[in-house]
């Protein structure tokens, strides 16, 4: 099944580009489509790809710095 996220970040920290930067390198999967935008961005694929990435990705960043992370899932709402 094929999911798009859209997906804020907000690192709770004095530099947060360091961390942002860091989160949409991170995007960069296989089979994975990124639309980054000023406000949000759109990840689309295969829902266990970007499960298995939004973990990762999220995990080792809230490992490092105080996080907020607001997401909206869909199945029928994807980016071309």
């Amino acid at each position: 099944m094929i999911v798009s996220v859209e997906i804020s970040y907000y690192p709770l920290t004095g530099d947060f580009i360091t961390p942002v930067n860091a989160f949409i390198q991170q995007l960069a999967w296989e089979g994975i489509a990124v639309e980054t935008g000023k406000m949000s961005t759109i990840i689309t694929g295969e829902w266990e790809t970007v499960m298995k990435l939004l973990t990762k990705s999220m995990g080792d960043l809230m490992e490092k710095y105080p996080s907020v992370f607001t997401m909206k899932i869909s199945n029928s709402c994807q980016i071309k």
